[in-house]
């Protein structure tokens, strides 16, 4: 019961940052720092990936690997972000590690669809199938098309002191 509680605070978690995370590509796309919104962008990207590491395994799973490989993107998309106030190259850093961070959860979102979802799992049950593969390279190519997209138009001036 513990861990079904579990599972859903983390589902729900991760959602808010897909959900936020999109908002806050959309808004570099425009232009817009969209402060708030990248602020729970962030803690939501944050925390999908820490509580990911708290459930049961035994060995290495994808998760796991998935947990660990984002965890530089996500410490460099914060720094860039909070620390260097996006100057300089710090800026595109940020976009690409932001857009990154979502691609990661949006993956995730990809293989949990294909995995619960009976018509996905129908069609690609042991997700090595090119329904699956074609997703996962859909999701991919739109996240490298809107990280392209927000480093040419993303320029946000930074906030001024009143």
């Amino acid at each position: 019961m513990v861990l079904h509680i579990y599972t859903i605070i983390h589902t729900l978690i991760s959602l808010i940052a897909i959900f936020t995370g999109l908002i806050v590509v959309f808004g570099m796309i425009g232009g817009k720092r969209l402060d708030g919104w990248t602020k729970w962008f962030l803690i939501t990207a944050v925390l999908t990936t820490a509580t990911g590491f708290f459930f049961p395994f035994h060995g290495f799973t994808p998760a796991i690997g998935l947990g660990i490989i984002s965890l530089p993107f996500l410490a460099l998309t914060v720094f860039a972000r909070c620390s260097k106030q996006l100057a300089g190259a710090w800026r595109w850093i940020y976009v690409i590690g932001a857009v990154i961070c979502l691609y990661f959860n949006l993956f995730v979102l990809v293989v949990q669809l294909f995995e619960k979802v009976p018509a996905l799992h129908a069609i690609a049950p042991t997700q090595t199938e090119m329904p699956f593969k074609l997703t996962q390279l859909v999701v991919l190519v739109l996240s490298v098309v809107l990280a392209s997209i927000a480093v040419v138009r993303f320029h946000p001036v930074r906030a001024r002191v009143v």
